[in-house]
């Protein structure tokens, strides 16, 4: 006897919770890693963001929308950084009301340190777990929603 049709809303449901779960099992263990004893992941998360803007500069209501985590206090984050030297802010030229971020040399260098040490933890988890094929399909299909989602 074969095993009753899932619904595909139940699927959708059990597939977003693993992903889930799978995703905060992981950042949980990446936190309690030695690469974030300096500096706490969502503050990395925005040095992270900036390494990868073009122009260097970004518009401070604009980073929150380009972070991997949720910043619900962002302001505040950004002006600890900035106590910190590792981020500058400016006043937008075009925009009086706006402001600009970027990433001091400090704040790349400690964003380039932190980086090495989490691109090793990330291997550390994820490379026992799956092998290159593995993770080249979760890669695939993650893409694939991701795009996905977007185009909604």
């Amino acid at each position: 006897m074969s095993a009753p049709t899932e619904s595909p809303v139940r699927l959708a449901a059990e597939t977003w919770e693993s992903l889930f779960r799978a995703q905060v099992a992981v950042m949980r263990r990446l936190q309690a890693g030695p690469a974030f004893k300096s500096l706490a992941v969502n503050e990395y998360d925005v040095l992270f963001t900036l390494s990868r803007c073009p122009s260097g500069w970004l518009r401070q209501n604009e980073l929150n929308d380009h972070v991997l985590l949720s910043q619900s206090s962002l302001s505040r984050l950004v002006e600890r950084l900035e106590k910190r030297g590792l981020v500058e802010r400016r006043p937008a030229l075009d925009d009086g009301r706006g402001v600009l971020v970027r990433l001091t040399e400090a704040g790349l260098e400690l964003q380039k340190k932190i980086g090495r040490e989490h691109v090793r933890d990330i291997a550390a988890l994820v490379g026992p777990a799956l092998s290159a094929a593995e993770q080249q399909e979760l890669l695939r299909l993650t893409e694939k929603l991701r795009a996905s989602v977007a185009a909604r």
